[in-house]
Parts: structure tokens; C-alpha cells; sequence
């Protein structure tokens, strides 16, 4: 079971960037998907979820009306497109596989796989 997330890099404040998380060794459907970050000397937190279907999303409500998580299950993928974005979304964005959803989770022990992180930098 592996999911390697990727996409992360440098962008200035108000820039897009989209991430990606490739799942492999398992049936991605079975899994609800669950972005997370963390940024420098703070906790893991909670970006967005989303079911196996896609019929159950959630977010973060510092990510709501900017950030949109999909998957495309015939690709073993999922996305997480960020949009107008902020220098206090830099982060490493991690990529989780939650077996037990739904009902989603918006806390990390609730996921039982994890990628290895991008890092997403937000600066001028």
C-alpha cells in the first residue's frame, strides 16, 4: 500500500497550484482520501476529505471557497486544487487513505495510510 503525493512547490500569494496523490498496491476505491499539512513547530492539520464516490466532501473552513479536492478512481488519483492562495497555506500537504469512511474524518489518527508530503511554499 502506497500513496506518493506530489505537485508541491513555490507560488506567490494569490497563485494556483494543484496536488497530486497517486495510490498503488490496493483498491483505491475502497478508501476515502484525505488531504492534510503542517507547517514549521505546529500540528498536522486537516485540509480536506473525500469519499470513495466523491458524494461526501469536507473542508477545513481556512481552505473553504479556495482550495477543491477530487480524485479520479480510474487513475488511482487524487487532487487537491489550490486556488488564491496565502502565505499561511505553506506547509508539507500530506495525502491519507481512510478505510472506514464515511462518514469522513477530519483527524489524522482516523487514516491508516500515509504519502511521504510535498512542500508547498506561499511567498513574494
Amino acid at each position: 500500500v502506497q500513496l506518493q503525493a506530489s505537485g508541491g512547490g513555490l507560488v506567490q500569494p494569490g497563485d494556483s497550484l494543484r496536488l497530486s496523490c497517486v495510490a498503488s498496491g490496493w483498491p483505491f476505491t475502497n478508501y476515502a482520501i484525505g488531504w492534510f499539512r503542517q507547517a514549521p513547530e505546529k500540528e498536522r492539520e486537516f485540509v480536506a476529505a473525500i469519499s470513495w464516490s466523491g458524494g461526501y466532501i469536507d473542508y477545513a473552513d481556512s481552505v473553504k471557497g479556495r482550495f477543491t479536492i477530487s480524485r479520479d478512481n480510474a487513475k488511482n488519483t487524487a487532487y487537491l486544487q489550490m486556488n488564491r492562495m496565502e502565505p499561511e497555506d505553506t506547509a508539507v500537504y500530506y495525502c491519507a487513505a481512510d478505510r472506514r469512511a464515511p462518514p469522513l474524518t477530519p483527524q489524522p489518527a482516523g487514516y491508516d495510510y500515509w504519502g511521504q508530503g510535498t512542500l508547498v511554499t506561499v511567498s513574494s
